[in-house]
């Protein structure tokens, strides 16, 4: 029998999850290294090494090498001038950012939606009564991090770490489910690795009967038919609906976060997430 949860859900804005838990690496670069064409060859090689980057054609290679020397001007750039994140030459150091955005980003908001008459659950939860910090990945909520590839299902991985999260403080079991499962059988209103909302994906989840396992049904970066990706039968976590916190309510975040994970999107369009590390402290509700 599938568990039945309840979800509270966030959304902002345009989103993108692209982190892969086996590659954070980034190829460090110097002054000096700026500082000829011979240098900068070589650091391209470095990067083409450590990520293990191979190219059709001498042309190609030649054209990637003028996208990474722009990329890594900017990234020079924006380094000098902030300090509250920085940015380095990671996997995406050769894509120009249109190829970027068309690769991973992946959230489609929905018209405007009207407002709710339900009330937000955790209301009438005092301030006072809210912890001073809370981290679910300590409590044991979230899942190591997963990699959506150049598929734009951000969407999906949102639906699902919120549902995981959930999961694990009801049942104290962590389980990693299937976004998979979401990008090829949530199509009212989703759109597969051309983007989804995260409402309609909650949304299958309660009137489908559940969410499989990531191992029954695994990733595959790209779009499949409804159950011809799915390995074995598995119980499903499922929940009975979702919610949307009220939005630009900073205090109502922090309580919803209080209680559980929440689904987010980020605002990932701008060309300095291509490249992005660290934690940003300039965001804002």
């Amino acid at each position: 029998m599938a568990s039945k949860l309840s979800v509270a859900v966030l959304l902002l804005c345009i989103g993108v999850c692209v982190a892969r838990n086996s590659d954070f690496s980034i190829v460090g670069y110097s002054e000096e290294d700026l500082s000829s064409h011979d240098r900068l060859i070589e650091l391209f090689e470095k990067w083409l090494a450590k990520h293990q980057k191979a190219y059709a054609s001498f042309e190609e290679k030649l054209h990637r090498f003028e996208v990474f020397k722009d990329n890594l001007k900017l990234i020079d750039e924006i380094n000098r001038e902030v300090t509250s994140y920085w940015l380095g030459l990671n996997e995406f150091a050769d894509l120009t950012h249109d190829e970027f955005k068309a690769a991973y980003l992946g959230l489609s908001p929905p018209p405007a939606r009207r407002s709710s008459s339900r009330s937000f659950r955790y209301e009438d939860v005092s301030a006072h009564d809210l912890p001073k910090e809370v981290d679910w990945r300590k409590k044991g909520a979230v899942t190591d991090v997963k990699n959506q590839g150049q598929c734009g299902s951000c969407w999906a991985f949102s639906t699902v770490a919120a549902v995981e999260g959930i999961n694990a403080i009801v049942t104290g079991n962590l389980t990693a489910l299937s976004e998979q499962e979401l990008i090829d059988c949530s199509v009212d209103g989703n759109s597969g690795c051309n983007g989804g909302m995260m409402d309609y994906a909650f949304s299958y989840i309660a009137s489908s009967g559940g969410l499989h396992t990531e191992e029954a049904y695994p990733y595959l970066m790209e779009e499949g038919s409804c159950g011809d990706g799915k390995k074995s039968e598995s119980e499903a976590v499922s929940i009975s609906g979702y919610e949307d916190v009220p939005a630009k309510d900073e205090q109502a975040l922090i309580k919803a976060l209080a209680h559980q994970p929440i689904s987010v999107a980020i605002e990932a369009s701008g060309r300095h997430f291509q490249f992005y590390s660290g934690v940003s402290t300039t965001f804002s509700v």
